[in-house]
Parts: structure tokens; C-alpha cells; sequence
């Protein structure tokens, strides 16, 4: 036990001696030392290329790697989606053949429904009510939509 003590207090000791004497060294130093403004900048810039030269890397990694990009006899393949909230949705699949209705929410995906391969229909675009109640305001009043006259334009 009293080994370990000892061995401590050397320690500390050698310590408290490389303390003084960096700070006796900076004492005896010619001047304050400022930062310079061109290595702040060019330590700046180094951080930046190091970045850089990483992201360009991981770029480089995935093009070589084909991560993202479909192939070209792929055997699946998304037809459409769908979302139904923040983070559910419904998606079209195309697997030989046939066409799967899947239901994917987070952490889980569902087959809704199988359909035999076919052609999606036109997609017919749906008015709100708020739009069809604004046409029909403006053409009691007699805009029609056509005008571009706001009101401080109007008699």
C-alpha cells in the first residue's frame, strides 16, 4: 500500500514540475501570443476540404456500389404511392405479372390486395368544396374568374 502512495505522489510530483515549467516557458516568452487571422482561416478551410473530400467519398462509395439506383431487369417494380398520413402510405407494386396493394406504415408493411397486371386509369383531379363554392360565387357576381381586378380596382 505504501508503494502505491509513493507512486502517486511521484506522479504528481513530475506532474506539478511540467506545470512550472511551462509555465516559467511562457513567462519567458518574447510576447503575447495572438491568434492570427490566416491560421484561423486556414484551419477553417482544412475542416471544410476534409468534409467535402468525405461527403464526394461517400458519393463516389454509393455510385460504385449501385446503392439507390434501380437495375434494369429488376423483377419488382413501384407503379404508384400513395400517401394516407405523415408516415402511412399505400403503394402499387408490380411483381411479374401481378400488381400488390401494400399497405406500409412505420415498422410494418401489409398486403392489402392482389391484382392482376393491368393499366392504371386516368387520374381525374378532384375539386374541394371550397373551390366549387367560390366558382359558383363568382359567377353570381358576376366575375366569372376571368378578371384580374382586385377589390380597391372594382367600382
Amino acid at each position: 500500500m505504501s508503494r502505491v502512495i509513493e507512486r502517486c505522489i511521484r506522479c504528481c510530483a513530475l506532474a506539478a514540475s511540467v506545470v512550472a515549467s511551462a509555465q516559467c516557458a511562457a513567462v519567458a516568452a518574447p510576447g503575447p501570443i495572438e491568434p492570427s487571422f490566416a491560421g484561423g482561416l486556414a484551419q477553417t478551410l482544412l475542416g471544410l476540404a476534409i468534409v467535402l473530400a468525405l461527403i464526394w467519398g461517400a458519393a463516389w462509395l454509393m455510385r460504385r456500389l449501385n446503392v439507390g439506383t434501380p437495375s434494369a431487369g429488376a423483377a419488382i417494380r413501384i407503379i404508384a404511392t400513395q400517401a394516407l398520413g405523415q408516415r402511412e402510405r399505400v403503394v402499387l407494386v408490380e411483381i411479374a405479372d401481378q400488381w400488390l396493394v401494400l399497405g406500409v406504415a412505420p415498422g410494418r408493411v401489409s398486403a392489402l390486395s392482389t391484382l392482376p397486371k393491368g393499366t392504371l386509369p386516368p387520374r381525374v383531379e378532384a375539386t374541394s368544396p371550397f373551390a366549387s363554392l367560390l366558382a359558383r360565387a363568382r359567377a353570381a357576381r358576376g366575375g366569372g374568374g376571368g378578371d384580374d381586378a382586385g377589390p380597391a380596382d372594382r367600382p
